[in-house]
């Protein structure tokens, strides 16, 4: 099971791993999943205001990459 399956397991694993910069959201659907055509976890899609995705990373990413991107977006 993973954080993907099981809210529980989800929060857990945002506690456990310091992740509590952004908000958490819970589809128990998928369907932002199929929206963003995420395949499988890590994945990290910076979106815009509006929820147009502006980039992915599929797979462990750079997290200073990743931050850099979202600096330059805003």
């Amino acid at each position: 099971m993973g954080a993907q399956d099981d809210f529980a397991f989800a929060q857990e694993f945002q506690q456990s791993t310091g992740t509590t910069s952004f908000t958490m959201t819970w589809d128990a659907s998928f369907d932002t999943w199929r929206y963003y055509q995420v395949t499988g976890q890590p994945t990290a899609i910076l979106v815009d205001k509006d929820g147009q995705p502006i980039r992915g990373w599929r797979g462990l990413f750079p997290k200073e990459e990743v931050l850099e991107a979202a600096q330059a977006a805003s």
